[in-house]
């Protein structure tokens, strides 16, 4: 018989298309997800059993196949329960989101932008994507006046909506953190002007924080982001001095006191792991342990032969660490040591907007990165790589077949991410990493697939243990 059910998106159309479900075991729960209505089911063993066949056999063929191991009256049970789902469009559903593909190409609206605030950063982490922060190129500052223009490029280009979004990234923002105040300063003029609500996010590694930012950054950003490793010697393996000497002794103390300043939220520890700290649970672990309630520690995206890039015969090893940090999670949680982990925080209920679900960040479309000379590509993974170059800050997206080409992107045109049953929880995953491992931003980048698959299960298992606990 069924044991539990919860959680729905509570979304609806009438274009019918494939049926979808997921069934995986975890610490002896059997949890089945409808992957089309978002519903989720814990089973018993003999309903776990019969769902495989149920679709194509009938009753007595079920009787017949499983009599030896259940008795006639529970088989018939079983049948009832999960027949009830599917007449009430949890289990088995149709696939409804192809239905809104319209209203995800419609005209692309820019309502976000990544300010490249410094080409340039005081560490040499070894894993950097952005060439140790000059993204191949020369190293440069974001003037004021480039700053000045990308706020009125993105208010002009946000056209009807209200909430705009700019990040401040490097390199390390904190070597030009007077444009920072400037732009700030700006935005907040213009949006008076246009009626217009600015959010600020600024990224830094904290080699440079003193009070004088704290104070700053918790007058003026929604959030902010913390770059550290994990423990000491994971953390100054890969995130080094141009000298060479490790940072987490310098940085902790300053990370921990802006983390508390801001009451433990609205901010990240971010990390990165690599095959270097494979048993990564131990880092976010660590990080929990000194007090940190907000964590994300992400897989390293990095090309084969680096030496200390995610291979595929890591996977099994990876995912007991996850299932490992899932079980630790909601131990903790329960004994009043919670603390969020990025990977696990997935609403179940309602969860993002049905467009946001088919297409994922709006990088390119929604989303654009400006260098310090202002011009403008898809997101900050794409800076750098010419034929991804977009526009300027003062002439405005030149190269608009590219944004639609970035907006028609989506999880029905992608034909891995069509069949796959975590495709409306990862929403295709991301483009910048698809163009960097198959040279198509519709081609995912499968271990980052097979790693995301594993978090979706284990965040599922997380909801479902702490909502049993709580009836």
């Amino acid at each position: 018989m069924l044991l539990f059910t919860f959680l729905m998106f509570n979304f609806r159309t009438r274009i019918v298309r494939e049926k979808m479900v997921h069934k995986f075991r975890m610490f002896d729960t059997n949890i089945v997800v409808d992957v089309n209505s978002g519903a989720v089911h814990v089973f018993d063993d003999i309903s776990y059993e019969i769902l495989d066949y149920f679709q194509d056999y009938d009753r007595d063929a079920l009787v017949r196949k499983f009599s030896d191991r259940y008795d006639e009256k529970e088989i018939g049970e079983a049948c009832d329960e999960i027949e009830k789902l599917v007449q009430n469009g949890e289990l088995f559903s149709e696939d409804d989101y192809d239905g809104i593909l319209p209203l995800a190409e419609e005209q692309p609206v820019i309502k976000a932008l990544c300010l490249h605030i410094a080409h340039d950063c005081n560490l040499r982490c070894r894993y950097c994507f952005a060439s140790t922060g000059n993204f191949g190129g020369d190293r440069s500052l974001m003037s004021p006046e480039v700053a000045k223009k990308a706020v009125d490029f993105v208010i002009a280009a946000s056209k009807g909506r209200k909430n705009i979004e700019i990040d401040f990234f490097g390199g390390e923002p904190l070597l030009n953190f007077e444009t920072v105040k400037e732009t700030v300063d700006y935005a907040r003029r213009r949006e008076k002007e246009t009626n217009k609500n600015f959010r600020f996010t600024l990224t830094t590694n904290a080699v440079l924080l003193k009070d004088e930012h704290i104070r700053y950054i918790n007058e003026n950003m929604h959030n902010i982001v913390l770059s550290i490793d994990g423990r000491e010697d994971t953390n100054d393996r890969m995130r080094t001095r141009v000298d060479g000497s490790g940072t987490y002794r310098d940085i902790l103390p300053k990370i921990k006191k802006l983390a508390e300043s801001r009451n433990q939220d609205n901010y990240y520890v971010r990390g990165t792991y690599t095959r270097e700290n494979l048993d990564f649970s131990n880092d976010v672990l660590h990080l929990a342990d000194l007090g940190f309630k907000q964590i994300s520690l992400e897989p390293v995206v990095a090309a084969e032969g680096t030496g200390y890039e995610i291979r595929r015969e890591d996977l099994p090893f990876l995912f007991e660490q996850y299932e490992r940090l899932a079980r630790e999670y909601v131990a903790r949680r329960e004994r009043g040591e919670w603390f969020n982990f990025f990977h696990f925080m997935i609403d179940l209920s309602q969860g993002p907007c049905a467009v946001k679900r088919i297409r994922g960040c709006g990088s390119g479309h929604e989303y654009v990165a400006v260098t310090p000379q202002g011009d403008i590509y898809p997101c900050h993974q794409f800076v750098g790589i010419e034929k991804f170059k977009m526009g300027d800050v003062y002439t405005g997206l030149q190269n608009t077949e590219l944004q639609k080409q970035f907006a028609r992107s989506n999880i029905y045109r992608k034909p891995k991410c069509r069949d796959c049953w975590a495709k409306f929880y990862c929403s295709g995953g991301c483009a910048a990493n698809a163009w960097q491992f198959n040279n198509d931003i519709n081609i995912p980048y499968d271990i980052g697939c097979e790693l995301e698959k594993k978090r979706v299960e284990c965040a599922l298992w997380i909801r479902v243990a702490e909502s049993m606990r709580s009836e």
